[in-house]
Protein backbone atom coordinates (compact mmCIF):
# COMPACT_ATOMS: atom_id res chain seq x y z
CA UNK A 1 0.00 0.00 0.00
CA UNK A 2 2.99 2.33 0.87
CA UNK A 3 4.24 1.73 -2.32
CA UNK A 4 1.14 2.37 -4.53
CA UNK A 5 0.59 5.99 -2.40
CA UNK A 6 4.19 6.49 -3.22
CA UNK A 7 3.42 5.98 -6.76
CA UNK A 8 0.26 8.20 -6.57
CA UNK A 9 2.25 11.36 -5.39
CA UNK A 10 4.70 10.92 -7.38
CA UNK A 11 2.86 10.63 -10.90
CA UNK A 12 2.61 13.69 -13.47
CA UNK A 13 0.09 15.25 -14.91
CA UNK A 14 -1.24 13.61 -17.67
CA UNK A 15 -0.35 10.56 -16.98
CA UNK A 16 -1.55 7.56 -19.57
CA UNK A 17 -3.27 4.18 -18.19
CA UNK A 18 -2.90 2.13 -20.87
CA UNK A 19 -3.38 2.99 -24.27
CA UNK A 20 -5.97 5.36 -25.02
CA UNK A 21 -7.32 6.18 -21.94
CA UNK A 22 -5.74 9.14 -19.42
CA UNK A 23 -5.88 8.82 -15.05
CA UNK A 24 -7.24 12.25 -13.87
CA UNK A 25 -4.97 13.95 -11.50
CA UNK A 26 -5.44 16.61 -9.15
CA UNK A 27 -6.00 20.29 -10.96
CA UNK A 28 -6.96 18.69 -14.24
CA UNK A 29 -9.38 20.17 -16.28
CA UNK A 30 -11.41 18.61 -19.08
CA UNK A 31 -9.96 21.20 -21.29
CA UNK A 32 -6.26 20.89 -20.35
CA UNK A 33 -7.01 16.89 -21.08
CA UNK A 34 -8.01 17.75 -24.31
CA UNK A 35 -5.40 20.06 -25.29
CA UNK A 36 -2.58 17.93 -24.14
CA UNK A 37 -3.97 14.95 -25.63
CA UNK A 38 -4.71 16.42 -29.29
CA UNK A 39 -8.54 16.29 -28.88
CA UNK A 40 -11.66 18.63 -28.50
CA UNK A 41 -13.56 19.65 -24.92
CA UNK A 42 -16.64 17.96 -26.94
CA UNK A 43 -14.85 14.64 -28.03
CA UNK A 44 -13.80 13.77 -24.68
CA UNK A 45 -17.29 14.27 -23.39
CA UNK A 46 -19.07 12.26 -25.86
CA UNK A 47 -16.72 9.39 -25.88
CA UNK A 48 -16.42 9.37 -21.82
CA UNK A 49 -20.49 9.76 -21.63
CA UNK A 50 -20.31 13.20 -19.59
CA UNK A 51 -23.13 15.30 -19.11
CA UNK A 52 -20.95 17.99 -17.47
CA UNK A 53 -17.70 18.85 -18.67
CA UNK A 54 -16.71 20.32 -15.26
CA UNK A 55 -17.57 17.20 -13.71
CA UNK A 56 -14.33 15.41 -13.26
CA UNK A 57 -13.23 13.53 -10.86
CA UNK A 58 -9.37 12.72 -9.62
CA UNK A 59 -8.80 8.91 -10.41
CA UNK A 60 -11.12 8.81 -12.84
CA UNK A 61 -10.26 6.98 -16.16
CA UNK A 62 -10.94 8.93 -19.63
CA UNK A 63 -10.70 7.77 -23.13
CA UNK A 64 -8.47 10.03 -24.72
CA UNK A 65 -8.22 8.43 -28.22
CA UNK A 66 -11.45 7.60 -30.60
CA UNK A 67 -13.01 4.75 -30.06
CA UNK A 68 -11.88 2.13 -32.63
CA UNK A 69 -8.81 3.88 -33.26
CA UNK A 70 -5.12 2.54 -32.58
CA UNK A 71 -3.57 4.67 -30.57
CA UNK A 72 -0.55 2.47 -30.37
CA UNK A 73 -0.03 3.21 -34.12
CA UNK A 74 -1.05 6.35 -33.95
CA UNK A 75 1.51 7.40 -30.90
CA UNK A 76 4.37 6.05 -33.29
CA UNK A 77 6.84 9.13 -34.08
CA UNK A 78 6.84 10.22 -37.26
CA UNK A 79 9.38 8.86 -39.57
CA UNK A 80 12.11 11.00 -39.36
CA UNK A 81 13.53 12.68 -42.64
CA UNK A 82 17.03 11.26 -44.84
CA UNK A 83 19.03 13.77 -44.17
CA UNK A 84 21.18 14.35 -47.43
CA UNK A 85 24.33 13.70 -47.36
CA UNK A 86 26.39 16.31 -48.91
CA UNK A 87 28.62 15.79 -51.88
CA UNK A 88 32.11 15.97 -51.10
CA UNK A 89 34.38 17.63 -53.09
CA UNK A 90 36.35 16.27 -55.89
CA UNK A 91 39.49 15.11 -54.53
CA UNK A 92 42.81 17.10 -55.32
CA UNK A 93 45.52 14.92 -57.51
CA UNK A 94 48.05 13.68 -55.31
CA UNK A 95 51.48 15.41 -55.69
CA UNK A 96 54.31 13.83 -57.55
CA UNK A 97 57.71 15.24 -56.77
CA UNK A 98 59.35 16.92 -59.85
CA UNK A 99 62.70 19.07 -61.07
CA UNK A 100 63.06 21.55 -63.45
CA UNK A 101 63.41 19.54 -66.57
CA UNK A 102 66.32 21.81 -68.17
CA UNK A 103 67.77 25.61 -66.93
CA UNK A 104 66.42 28.82 -68.27
CA UNK A 105 63.75 31.66 -68.19
CA UNK A 106 59.97 30.47 -68.25
CA UNK A 107 58.50 31.96 -71.59
CA UNK A 108 55.06 31.58 -71.33
CA UNK A 109 52.65 33.53 -69.35
CA UNK A 110 51.09 31.50 -65.74
CA UNK A 111 47.70 32.28 -67.81
CA UNK A 112 48.91 29.25 -69.97
CA UNK A 113 50.43 27.15 -67.66
CA UNK A 114 47.81 24.58 -67.57
CA UNK A 115 48.97 23.62 -70.89
CA UNK A 116 52.34 23.27 -70.02
CA UNK A 117 55.32 25.35 -69.85
CA UNK A 118 57.95 26.84 -72.22
CA UNK A 119 61.66 26.80 -70.99
CA UNK A 120 64.08 29.26 -72.93
CA UNK A 121 67.98 28.01 -73.60
CA UNK A 122 70.36 27.14 -76.06
CA UNK A 123 70.43 24.35 -78.60
CA UNK A 124 72.20 21.66 -77.23
CA UNK A 125 70.80 22.42 -73.54
CA UNK A 126 70.64 19.39 -71.32
CA UNK A 127 67.11 17.93 -70.98
CA UNK A 128 66.90 15.73 -67.67
CA UNK A 129 63.51 13.48 -66.97
CA UNK A 130 61.76 15.42 -64.03
CA UNK A 131 60.91 12.25 -62.42
CA UNK A 132 61.86 8.45 -63.09
CA UNK A 133 59.87 6.56 -65.37
CA UNK A 134 59.44 4.75 -68.38
CA UNK A 135 59.64 6.19 -71.91
CA UNK A 136 56.44 5.28 -73.71
CA UNK A 137 56.91 7.87 -76.58
CA UNK A 138 59.85 8.96 -78.41
CA UNK A 139 59.79 10.32 -81.99
CA UNK A 140 58.02 12.93 -84.19
CA UNK A 141 54.61 12.08 -84.84
CA UNK A 142 52.87 14.01 -83.40
CA UNK A 143 52.60 17.47 -85.42
CA UNK A 144 53.53 20.90 -82.87
CA UNK A 145 55.62 18.90 -81.03
CA UNK A 146 58.51 18.20 -82.98
CA UNK A 147 61.17 15.51 -81.43
CA UNK A 148 59.20 14.27 -78.66
CA UNK A 149 59.88 12.41 -75.22
CA UNK A 150 56.88 11.01 -73.38
CA UNK A 151 57.82 9.14 -69.95
CA UNK A 152 54.96 7.51 -67.60
CA UNK A 153 55.98 7.88 -63.91
CA UNK A 154 52.77 5.78 -62.71
CA UNK A 155 49.11 5.48 -63.02
CA UNK A 156 48.42 9.00 -62.73
CA UNK A 157 51.50 10.87 -64.19
CA UNK A 158 53.26 11.65 -67.85
CA UNK A 159 55.20 14.35 -68.37
CA UNK A 160 55.99 15.30 -72.00
CA UNK A 161 59.52 16.90 -73.56
CA UNK A 162 58.91 18.46 -76.87
CA UNK A 163 60.84 20.42 -79.71
CA UNK A 164 63.84 18.64 -78.96
CA UNK A 165 67.05 18.63 -81.07
CA UNK A 166 68.89 14.82 -79.82
CA UNK A 167 66.81 12.05 -78.23
CA UNK A 168 68.99 10.18 -76.09
CA UNK A 169 66.72 7.35 -74.97
CA UNK A 170 63.99 5.24 -76.56
CA UNK A 171 60.64 3.56 -76.17
CA UNK A 172 60.59 1.54 -73.18
CA UNK A 173 63.49 2.88 -71.52
CA UNK A 174 63.74 3.22 -67.93
CA UNK A 175 64.68 6.55 -66.56
CA UNK A 176 65.84 7.76 -63.36
CA UNK A 177 65.00 11.54 -62.04
CA UNK A 178 67.57 14.13 -63.39
CA UNK A 179 68.85 11.58 -66.01
CA UNK A 180 69.78 13.43 -69.42
CA UNK A 181 67.52 12.53 -71.96
CA UNK A 182 67.43 15.04 -74.67
CA UNK A 183 69.34 18.61 -75.86
CA UNK A 184 67.63 21.09 -76.51
CA UNK A 185 66.03 22.20 -80.19
CA UNK A 186 63.91 24.18 -82.08
CA UNK A 187 61.94 21.11 -83.46
CA UNK A 188 58.40 22.16 -84.95
CA UNK A 189 59.09 25.26 -83.37
CA UNK A 190 60.01 28.92 -83.97
CA UNK A 191 62.65 29.40 -82.04
CA UNK A 192 64.79 27.03 -79.50
CA UNK A 193 62.72 26.22 -76.11
CA UNK A 194 61.37 22.91 -74.41
CA UNK A 195 57.81 22.47 -74.23
CA UNK A 196 57.19 21.03 -70.87
CA UNK A 197 54.15 19.12 -69.78
CA UNK A 198 52.90 17.80 -67.09
CA UNK A 199 49.49 15.27 -67.54
CA UNK A 200 47.08 13.88 -64.44
CA UNK A 201 45.07 11.30 -65.85
CA UNK A 202 45.48 12.18 -69.63
CA UNK A 203 44.58 15.86 -68.83
CA UNK A 204 47.31 19.02 -68.82
CA UNK A 205 47.51 20.10 -65.55
CA UNK A 206 50.50 23.61 -64.33
CA UNK A 207 53.03 21.50 -63.90
CA UNK A 208 54.53 24.57 -61.48
CA UNK A 209 52.60 23.55 -58.53
CA UNK A 210 54.44 20.16 -58.91
CA UNK A 211 58.26 22.22 -59.28
CA UNK A 212 60.65 23.12 -56.23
Amino acid sequence: MLAILLAACSSTPDEPVGSGYYRVQKGDTLYRIAVNNGQSVNNLARWNNLKDTTAIEVGQVLRVKPPGSNPAASSKPAPSRPVATPTPAPAAAPKIALIWPAKGPELKTAATRNNGIDIGGDKGTTIVAAAAGKVVYAGEGIRGYGKLLVIKHNQDYLTAYAHNDNLLVGEGDQVSQGQKIATMGDSGADRVMLHFELRYKGKAVDPTDFLP
